[in-house]
This record gives structure tokens, C-alpha cells and sequence, in this order.
């Protein structure tokens, strides 16, 4: 596969210290992109930025409209433009509803939804004055089907979707483009690996084997999303290559979810 394609443009990126955002992280730089990487977690965007070429770690919490826009500062100061802009920042917790805090609810509309929104204004401002953008937000195939016991996250999701077709419509004239990815199941993610198959296990008694077979068994194609599948979308809606779409929110799922 050869690389580069995105060569001499800026990209900003949200929770990339870990997992699939560290991997998205590391693929803008391999597409030729300096890189500013946003996460809550310093110490790990910090590790990650060391190991591009031309990188800067910020922490940033994406609920935060003023770290949000320091966010973006930090790349118009050191790199003078923000081309690329991806929101990846999310959350995940998953509950039965009687017994679901609403607290916990809303913590996860505020982190994957308003923090959304909040990074996808500041970038757009950045982005208005060059009269051109892409933004990416890394949605899941939660916010196209609901998802049992995870009520939580997959509202935050369809919401995202949402904001992703009416941004998309609002600067369409204006050289700015807004698409959305919908990714599978990261089963070999840390955030399975780590809390997921834990959580899910609980939820529906059954053991951890089985809740990874039980995911397999729903995708046609047999095998977990990769980070390279969301990678490789990411790279060409952030490239000229998809400068006919807007607004669109495109599954990543090896057939599991088709529309």
C-alpha cells in the first residue's frame, strides 16, 4: 500500500492515546500529516506523538469548549492550519435501564455527543478561514441499529449522525466536508479486551469466550473490525479522492450492518 497521500497537511486528532485512535494517529502521520494529538490521558498522547515524525501531544477534555479551542490554537500556532480534524474521543458504558444512573447517562451523551460538537465548531472556525476541511467523526454501528443494554451509547451515536449530515449540509458551500465512519467490533481493541467482554459478559451471563463468538457469529465476513479497516476510510474521506461526499455515515462492519 503506498503511503503519503495526504502529504503536507495538518491534522487534529481526539482521544489518541490509546486503541484505535493511537493507530489513526499513527496512520495520518504515515499519510504524510503533521499530527496534534488530544486526549485527557497527557502521558500516553504524549508517548504516542513521540513516535511520529512531526507531532504534538494536548490535554484536552472534549466536553471543554475552551481546551477544545486551545486544541486547535496549539495547531494553528505550530503548524499554521487545521486541514483534517478527527473527532474519536468517546466513551462507553452499558447498563440495563432500571437500574442505570442517569448521571452515567448523560456523562456519555456529554463525551461522545456534545463533545462532538464541540470539537467539530472549533474546527470548522479554523477551517472557514481557509475556506476548505475534512471532518471525520469515528462513529460505530450503534449509531445505525440500537443496541440492547447499551442505550446510552448508541443515542449518543445516532445523535452524531445526526450532527454529522446537518454540519455537512451547513458548510457544503463553504469547503468544509463532514462525514462520519461506523465501524464493527474492535475485538482485538483494548477497549474489548480490557472492559468490554468483562461488562458484556455481566450483562448477559454468559463468559467472555463466549461473548467474543457470539460477536463473530453476527458478522458475515467472520472476523473482528480492524484498526486498518477504519484507517483506510479515514484516509480517503480526509483526501481530495472523496471530494464529492458530504454527510454521509459509512459502515465499516464486514456486512453486519448494510445500511
Amino acid at each position: 500500500m503506498g503511503y503519503k497521500r495526504l502529504e503536507g497537511k495538518v491534522a487534529v486528532i481526539t482521544g489518541a492515546a490509546q486503541g484505535l485512535g493511537e493507530a489513526l494517529a499513527q496512520r495520518l502521520d504515515k499519510e504524510g500529516c503533521k499530527v496534534v494529538i488530544g486526549d485527557i490521558n497527557i502521558d500516553g498522547a504524549i508517548k504516542v506523538a513521540e513516535k511520529l515524525s512531526d507531532a504534538t501531544a494536548v490535554k484536552v477534555d472534549v466536553t471543554s469548549e475552551e481546551d477544545v479551542e486551545a486544541l486547535m490554537n496549539v495547531a494553528i500556532d505550530k503548524y499554521g492550519k487545521v486541514d483534517i480534524a478527527v473527532s474519536n474521543a468517546a466513551v462507553l458504558i452499558s447498563g440495563p435501564t432500571p437500574e442505570f444512573d442517569v448521571k452515567k447517562w448523560q456523562f456519555v451523551i456529554n463525551v461522545n455527543l456534545v463533545g462532538y460538537f464541540i470539537f467539530a465548531k472549533a474546527a470548522a472556525k479554523k477551517m472557514l478561514e481557509n475556506g476548505n476541511g475534512s471532518i471525520i467523526q469515528i462513529n460505530s454501528k450503534s449509531g445505525k441499529k440500537g443496541s440492547k443494554k447499551n442505550s446510552a451509547y448508541a443515542a449518543s451515536k445516532f445523535g452524531g449522525i445526526g450532527l454529522t449530515q446537518s454540519l455537512a449540509l451547513e458548510f457544503a458551500s463553504q469547503g468544509i466536508r463532514v462525514n462520519a465512519i461506523c465501524p464493527g467490533n474492535l475485538l482485538n481493541s483494548p477497549l474489548w479486551t480490557n472492559s468490554l467482554f468483562k461488562q458484556y459478559a455481566v450483562n448477559q451471563g454468559i463468559t467472555e469466550e463466549e461473548v467474543r463468538q457470539k460477536y463473530l457469529n453476527q458478522v458475515p465476513m467472520k472476523r473482528p473490525c480492524e484498526y486498518e479497516d477504519v484507517a483506510n476510510l479515514m484516509t480517503f474521506l480526509a483526501s481530495d479522492e472523496s471530494s464529492y461526499m458530504t454527510g454521509q455515515a459509512i459502515n465499516v462492519t464486514g456486512g453486519q450492518q448494510m445500511s
